[in-house]
């Protein structure tokens, strides 16, 4: 079984909301920065949020004051909640979890948001 697993991918009409949930084994919370990748199709693969251990979160401009990342230690999950969603969020979201020398990555979620 994969070390990171998400869930809560869909298909959702414009403005709408979606929330992804990664889960994670407990030492994967605790010692790394999770992040949330996307890529659309015919594009690469960008980093769409990502939060430290601390809490401290980072966004892509794109995504700012739509999505939120959270990460809950007790259920060793990460989450993007994401509002105001545009056609253009379209794409397979990754979790990511990464400190220097690894990095982990889940098979991904698709989320399709409709016009």
């Amino acid at each position: 079984q994969g070390q990171l697993v998400e869930s809560g991918g869909g298909v959702v009409q414009a403005g709408g909301s979606l929330r992804l949930s990664c889960a994670a084994s407990r030492s994967i919370l605790s010692n790394n920065v999770m992040g949330w990748y996307r890529q659309a199709p015919g594009k690469q693969r960008e980093l769409v949020a990502r939060i430290s251990t601390a809490g401290n979160a980072e966004y892509v401009d794109s995504v700012k004051g739509r999505f939120t990342i959270s990460r809950d230690n007790a259920k060793n999950t990460v989450y993007l909640q994401m509002n105001s969603l545009k056609t253009e969020d379209t794409g397979v979201y990754y979790c990511n979890a990464a400190r220097i020398g690894i990095q982990y990555w889940g098979k991904g979620t698709l989320v399709t948001v409709s016009s």
